[in-house]
């Protein structure tokens, strides 16, 4: 079993310190908001997408360090990503936490530094926040997008 204090490595402090995309957007198509009751983090993103990639997305965050890290790494990437690969990713990251698979491979590999998380269950929700409140972006937006094609009565 991994130690606490083996969580926090190098890198993973380093991501947290450099979290990209900070700003809020001044006009976002989506806000969404993630919580944790268990620990009192919160994730809130904006998100602006063009069909089915995402274009603009900003974010405030107020999580732990584990929560800054994924959030940090989900900043560097979701812009030019689609709503496909989100959620696969999110999936990836559940599963990674919650059933021991495997991490996100490719632009996303940094979150394999989030694996030994799985060892702490109460931490879990905070790593997941941000995967949480994009996901909860991308539907609102794409049920936007649904009504908007709805022949109006």
């Amino acid at each position: 079993m991994t130690r606490p204090e083996d969580i926090y490595s190098d890198r993973l402090l380093a991501l947290a310190a450099a979290m990209p995309r900070t700003e809020r957007l001044a006009a976002p198509q989506a806000t969404a908001r993630a919580h944790s009751k268990l620990c009192g983090s919160t994730v809130e993103v904006d998100l602006v997408m063009d069909g089915d990639v995402v274009t603009g997305y900003g974010q405030t965050v107020r999580a732990c360090l584990l929560g800054q890290t994924a959030a940090s790494v989900m900043g560097r990437e979701i812009v030019g990503s689609t709503a496909t690969e989100l959620r696969a990713v999110g999936a990836a990251m559940r599963a990674m936490l919650k059933q021991g698979g495997p991490p996100p491979t490719g632009r996303w590999e940094d979150l394999a530094l989030l694996e030994s998380v799985r060892d702490y269950k109460a931490r879990q929700p905070s790593t997941l926040l941000v995967f949480d409140a994009v996901e909860d972006a991308i539907g609102q937006i794409e049920a936007m997008s649904v009504a908007a094609e709805q022949p109006s009565v």
